[in-house]
């Protein structure tokens, strides 16, 4: 099914009223610690979070963990938070309808946990920041108030960019390009022989592929810039060659790209990569279940790029989506909530979640990946790739103003010919005046 957005943007939403009290005493009868988890019960399953807690409690035999599992976690757990009563430790995403998280993040009712990153893993001898991938912290996903202070931290992490098949560029001697200049030529010999460079799912996967894009071309300064609504940021040089960069790649873009860029058809643009008809498209780690039993040509290998660096050598940047674990300021018993966070980090608890497929974003996990997946992780381990974490910073919310959808959604309409880049630049400039003014 049609997945969602992959940057987790910060969110304005209505604040929950969190009335501060205690949730009972901390220890039980027979004298051990509560630690009370809470954690949504997702695509990955259930069982991986009764294995860690078992695991966890091996060690830990004076801490009575309660584990609170389910698919909707938000209305289970928000009137106890209403009424005083917290959990300890919450593992559940941004970017849902719920917004719960970024309710908490709103009202500054969530706990900092910045102190966590220099934590010793528990029965390890590194730290949890020495085992986390670069990149992974430090952004508006983590740090929401665009400081350094970290108060969500990355739980599980699936790598974005350009997804092509392996075996067609082997067949055909093509190299996958590392310059924009590069990628045009590959589009050009690849138009001759009636493939096309490009196509998306959906417009909404640009995500991906802008967040990217930004970065690249104006460094994580101009990224943060722009994500933080700085004045005038979309009328600077680096946003507008930004946009002229994905004006040319979209023309280069499959003719059936705008027809089937919707919920109901999205898998045959994807399909078209499958079938060596498009070289390139922007998606994460999941299109290969997703399309697990779609036809394919022969000799066909998932693969995936970061995007073309902006000048040759440069810095690249993969989009990254992440899952969230944090720890609420109410909560009662707060130490044994960081020690437990800092577990979560060590081998034994990444090895049992990667059997369910849920990757954390710590080093060296790829050499424990199924094959197919492998390679897109491995990505991470190029000195060269960064990843990229975070969104728009949240803002109170303004009618009629959504900068993701004009910024994304806007390439149908440059395909089409309907909207011009000039157009396009106006257009995002206005939203994002409207959203730092908001933001004051």
């Amino acid at each position: 099914m049609l997945r969602k957005p992959i940057v987790l943007a910060v969110v304005a939403t209505t604040a929950l009223s969190l009335i501060a009290g205690c949730s009972g005493g901390d220890d039980n009868a027979d004298g051990k610690k509560t630690l009370k988890v809470a954690a949504f019960e997702g695509g990955y399953g259930r069982d991986m979070y009764v294995q860690v807690v078992e695991a966890y409690k091996a060690k830990n035999p004076d801490v009575d963990v309660q584990l609170q599992l389910s698919k909707t976690l938000e209305d289970e757990i928000s009137p106890n938070m209403k009424a005083g009563k917290f959990p300890d430790v919450v593992v559940l995403p941004q970017g849902r309808k719920a917004a719960l998280a970024e309710t908490l993040v709103k009202d500054k009712a969530l706990e900092d946990l910045t102190g966590v990153l220099d934590m010793t893993v528990p029965g390890e001898q590194t730290t949890v920041r020495a085992k986390l991938a670069d990149g992974i912290v430090g952004n508006l996903s983590t740090n929401p108030y665009n400081d350094d202070k970290t108060y969500l931290m990355p739980m599980y992490y699936a790598p974005t960019g350009l997804v092509y098949n392996k075996g067609l560029f082997a067949q055909k001697g093509w190299q996958v390009p590392t310059t924009w200049d590069d990628m045009f030529k590959l589009g050009d010999t690849a138009k001759a022989e009636g493939i096309a460079l490009f196509t998306y799912p959906t417009a909404g996967y640009l995500d991906s592929f802008f967040f990217a894009l930004l970065a690249d071309v104006g460094g994580d300064q101009f990224y943060k810039d722009a994500m933080t609504y700085s004045d005038g940021v979309w009328k600077t040089a680096q946003a507008r060659q930004a946009l002229d960069i994905t004006a040319k790649l979209l023309s280069y873009a499959a003719k059936t790209t705008v027809g089937y860029a919707n919920e109901q058809d999205f898998t045959k643009n994807q399909q078209s990569l499958l079938d060596n008809k498009t070289l390139f498209m922007p998606n994460g780690t999941w299109v290969v279940g997703e399309m697990k039993d779609a036809p394919r040509a022969n000799g066909f290998e998932w693969a995936m790029a970061p995007l073309p660096a902006v000048t040759a050598g440069g810095k690249r940047y993969l989009t990254t989506i992440v899952e969230s674990a944090w720890v609420p300021s109410g909560a009662q018993n707060k130490d044994a909530a960081k020690d437990f966070v800092a577990y979560l980090y060590s081998d034994e608890a990444a090895g049992i979640f990667a059997k369910s497929n849920a990757i954390q974003p710590v080093k060296g996990i790829a050499s424990t990946l199924p094959a197919e997946i492998a390679p897109f992780y491995q990505l991470y381990e190029n000195p060269t790739v960064t990843a990229l974490v975070g969104g728009f910073a949240s803002t109170a919310p303004v009618e009629g103003v959504n900068i993701k959808g004009t910024l994304f959604d806007t390439a149908n309409s440059i395909i089409s010919g309907d909207k011009t880049v000039d157009q396009w630049q106006t257009a995002l400039n206005d939203a994002s005046e409207k959203l730092r003014q908001a933001g004051k």
